[in-house]
């Protein structure tokens, strides 16, 4: 037998005999075999969010829902595993991008068990297992409970024992009617964005969502050409100086340094395809709402059914909150900006050319940030008075969300002139322009940002005029209003830095032709 054949039938049964071995080493009760059993069952991932000491502050200081369960356990405890099944049925209601109701709660457990959780147990006087709490997420970071304490928001859920106990309970403290068989859209306790102005602070994860779907779109069919590069880094400033979410414009901001190496000038030569055609370096490659976004899911602009609203809701709502964030000087540019935003990156074909019409009938710049706010209310009403003829011909309009001509006078009774002031009984409404642009700077301003109001503050003055004059001066593309460029500046803690990269970085660009 040749040494080549020996070496084979050698490997051959060194093979077989470590796989015999693997076979028999795994006992009944090892931890090995608890391991692969574990891995199978598994595979469905728990609904329930897993937290410990390391990220229980933060999961739950950061959450969009208004309320919160937290489950302290032990793993070791049989109660407690045959608790779990029940548990998870009230968690997929509420957890997760498949949620039926997503944003009401935030269903979370801690292990006890775990020596890394000993003190925030302790925290919460955890006395039995399993030991159940409700109460606001922000009172739970940071916070704690006390047996005797009084006048607490969080709760001990004193009957929870099964899952239809539990949602029960659930159900009193919302005063709704959740059940354990609901299944996605077809939750007949959505609320209302007609009669209670507070519930666009919810759109502020919305406009989060939206602003990474729009990003998203744009990468996926490769919409970023030598021509539109301009109005994409004029968008990117806009959002870089007002979007209301901070990681956002943080995000933006990264996007904005970067963009040469990420979208080179030249991206649309033929030698240049190739390079890029991956889209590797892209912006996408940049989460540009931070890391918890995309969340998978509407709060705000939820739909009854799974095709209406969503992101053209939120996009709306990122539209209208930059018109009542901007100052006056920058209402050309940001008119301008979102023009060609729309006009170059959103691939609804009718809708984009309705909007591209409107944009080009204006004749006169914009003077005031007054001026474009309203404008763009009208727009807003122009493309729903389009939309209702449609969807009520073709009856593909959501039930529980028809269109209709904003803001009724649920919202803004101030808004509308009395009814014998119509315009010869045609029906037209005539507004008092003045409490609409009221209205339009309290909802989209600070009532939408009002769930950010303790942690979405804008960083303070501590960089340089030089640092500012730097940016200004570097892109030489498009005209960055001042305002812009300090909140640009002001967007990172370490800008100083990124301000001199991107001066270095930025390549000398002709001004593109705008609408005007």
């Amino acid at each position: 037998m040749s040494m080549s054949k020996a070496s084979v039938i050698l490997i051959v049964i060194v093979l077989l005999l470590i796989s015999s071995k693997e076979a028999v080493s795994i006992q009944p009760g090892s931890r090995s075999i608890l391991r692969a059993v574990s891995r199978e069952n598994k595979a469905q991932a728990d609904y329930a969010v897993d937290l410990n000491s390391t990220n229980f502050d933060v999961v739950l200081r950061n959450t969009p829902a208004a309320h919160a369960i937290v489950e302290f356990f032990a793993h070791w405890c049989p109660a407690c595993r045959n608790y779990k099944p029940h548990y998870e049925k009230v968690a997929r209601l509420f957890n997760g991008p498949d949620a039926v109701h997503p944003g009401i709660a935030l269903i979370t457990r801690v292990d006890c068990a775990l020596k890394i959780n000993n003190k925030l147990c302790d925290k919460f006087s955890v006395s039995h297992y399993p030991m159940l709490f409700w109460g606001p997420p922000s009172k739970f970071a940071s916070g704690g409970w006390e047996p005797k304490e009084e006048k607490s928001e969080i709760h001990v859920i004193d009957d929870g024992r099964t899952a239809e106990r539990l949602l029960n309970w659930i159900n009193k403290q919302l005063g709704s009617s959740y059940g354990l068989d609901d299944g996605k859209f077809e939750n007949e306790h959505l609320p209302s964005n007609i009669s209670d102005p507070g519930q666009i602070a919810r759109a502020v994860y919305d406009v989060e969502e939206a602003t990474f779907f729009a990003f998203e779109i744009i990468l996926e069919h490769k919409m970023i050409k030598p021509h539109t590069r301009a109005s994409l880094i004029r968008f990117l400033q806009l959002l870089v100086a007002h979007h209301p979410s901070r990681r956002c414009r943080k995000g933006s901001a990264e996007v904005l340094v970067n963009f040469d190496d990420l979208s080179p000038p030249d991206i649309g030569l033929p030698d240049k395809q190739e390079a890029v055609s991956d889209d590797k370096g892209m912006p996408g490659n940049f989460q540009i709402c931070g890391k918890e976004v995309p969340r998978g899911y509407w709060m705000f602009c939820r739909g009854s059914k799974n095709d209406t609203r969503g992101f053209s809701c939120g996009l709306w709502v990122v539209l209208h909150s930059l018109s009542v964030r901007i100052e006056d000087g920058e209402s050309q540019f940001a008119f301008t900006a979102v023009c060609d935003f729309i006009n170059n990156f959103f691939i609804c074909e009718e809708c984009r050319q309705h909007f591209y019409q409107m944009c080009s009938s204006v004749t006169t710049p914009f003077n005031t940030s007054r001026e474009f706010a309203l404008w763009l209310w009208s727009t807003h009403n122009k493309v729903n008075e389009r939309l209702m003829k449609d969807e009520a011909s073709l009856g593909t309009g959501d039930p529980k969300f028809p269109k209709i001509i904003w803001p009724p006078k649920e919202l803004c009774s101030s808004c509308h002139l009395s009814s014998n002031q119509r315009e010869n009984g045609a029906g037209k409404i005539v507004w008092n322009l003045n409490e609409v642009y009221k209205f339009l700077t309290g909802y989209y301003g600070k009532t939408l940002a009002s769930l950010y109001k303790e942690k979405d503050r804008r960083l303070g003055d501590e960089v340089s005029d030089g640092a500012i004059a730097d940016l200004v001066t570097s892109t030489s593309a498009v005209v960055v209003p001042v305002g812009a460029a300090l909140a640009i500046a002001l967007a990172s803690c370490a800008f100083g830095a990124l301000a001199c990269f991107w001066r270095s970085q930025q390549k000398n660009r002709k001004p593109r032709r705008s609408w005007n």
